[in-house]
């Protein structure tokens, strides 16, 4: 025989009112003694109320949002008549006295002491990423999933971790690609959450460029897949500036327009010669370096679609105006998009020139898989002390990027020192 049997809230200490969070059961399941069947939430600590015994769920009289008191009807449940009459009533709920914003870790009990049930848990559980919020039962099913809930998204109130962020989750890393390329990355990031910006005002929806599509990815692969430091440093371009100025009826005479990029990739050369450790690459399995023997310089080109990067080779054996000629040429094909992707490949090191914009200092990312990125801005008058007064000297920023596994700081600091004492004296660079 069986018989209709009602469960209610049991005693929840001195709550005369409790939030219902999150009602686990629905009608027609089939429930034994010490399930969970709802969780409710107070302004310190959430609770799973047990059922007394088991049964088949009939009627749910509660809705999550609801609040319910002691005494509350949850639940009808059929039991079976001998169950009926074993059934015991629930163990009233421990409140737990310390407020969870105090609190990052459930109450230590005693190994050979067995929970209560019903008890209160703290809404606030220490997992490996840090504090989550979630009720002891997600807890519990994101156990046996094996999910760090530090790593969920929560679309609960107050950013609460509900089953179904749990399983939203699992099913996000299984669609994943799994990682079998060389140096793949599995940062165990969590999933950026999707926000309707509509819902705040009026929005247009724009695509990005097929060239952003590819540098985004790339540009945030070589960002967390190599550790950034960037040496910033001043060079005094004042002479060399004053003798650009003067080849430059030369130059328009040969069809060039010679900026002062040239003269930076003559720089760079020297520097890498100097410091062959910046004309290098990691090898794949990161144990060795690739001392390259050759002289390429890439040098990010500003197109309607966005940067990219072509490359100058054998920068060491043409002169300026050669190099001139050759940025003019590839910067309009970039522009034309009729660059070839050859021509953006195998450079030794890379410049960014922000000098004809503006700005002072920037932190360049590495193209990978270069060791270094020299980030160049807008060279400015300012009073310099030569010993015995200010006098107003040209000064240009440079931002040297680097991949802190291949070059230490006092090396960085020693490359940007050099750059800046080449591009001081344009004669040093005939050395």
């Amino acid at each position: 025989m069986s018989n209709i049997k009602e469960v209610r809230v049991p005693d929840i200490g001195n709550f005369p009112e409790v939030d219902v969070v999150e009602v686990l059961v629905r009608e027609g399941d089939v429930v034994k003694a010490e399930d969970s069947l709802l969780t409710l939430e107070s302004d310190k600590a959430s609770m799973d109320i047990p059922a007394p015994f088991g049964g088949t769920v009939k009627s749910v009289r509660v809705k999550a949002g609801e609040k319910v008191a002691e005494g509350s009807l949850i639940l009808t449940l059929e039991v079976a008549q001998d169950a009926a009459a074993e059934a015991v009533a629930p163990a009233p709920a421990v409140p737990v006295s310390t407020p969870v914003a105090e609190t990052g870790a459930a109450p230590r009990q005693n190994a050979a002491q067995p929970a209560q049930a019903g008890q209160i848990s703290p809404l606030v559980a220490e997992e490996s990423g840090g504090k989550v919020h979630a009720s002891p039962s997600v807890r519990a099913f994101a156990r046996e999933l094996g999910v760090d809930l530090s790593l969920v998204n929560g679309s609960g109130p107050k950013r609460r971790i509900l089953k179904e962020d749990v399983q939203a989750f699992v099913k996000a890393e299984l669609a994943k690609p799994r990682g079998g390329a060389a140096g793949g990355l599995n940062l165990g990031l969590p999933v950026m959450p999707a926000v309707d910006f509509a819902k705040f005002g009026a929005v247009e929806v724009k695509p990005l460029s097929k060239i952003k599509r590819i540098s985004g990815a790339n540009l945030h692969r070589n960002w967390v897949a190599a550790p950034h430091v960037t040496q910033f440093d001043e060079a005094d371009i004042t002479e060399m500036e004053a003798f650009r100025k003067g080849m430059q009826e030369e130059a328009a005479r040969q069809g060039v327009k010679l900026t002062l990029l040239p003269f930076l990739m003559k720089a760079l050369v020297a520097g890498l010669k100097t410091y062959p450790e910046f004309n290098s690459s990691l090898a794949a399995d990161g144990e060795s370096l690739v001392l390259k023997q050759y002289f390429h310089i890439g040098f990010a080109a500003d197109t309607p679609d966005g940067l990219v990067v072509p490359v100058i080779r054998d920068v060491d054996q043409k002169g300026l105006l050669d190099i001139a000629r050759e940025l003019g040429s590839l910067s309009a094909r970039a522009r034309e998009k009729k660059i070839s992707p050859a021509e953006m490949q195998g450079s030794s090191m890379s410049i960014s020139s922000l000098g004809g914009i503006g700005g002072t200092y920037f932190t360049p990312i590495l193209n990978l898989p270069e060791v270094a990125i020299l980030g160049v801005s807008r060279s400015a008058m300012k009073p310099v002390w030569n010993g015995k007064e200010f006098v107003p000297r040209l000064m240009l920023p440079l931002s040297l990027s680097y991949d802190h596994r291949v070059i230490d700081g006092a090396l960085g600091a020693r490359m940007t020192s050099f750059l800046s004492t080449v591009l001081s004296d344009v004669r040093r660079l005939l050395l």
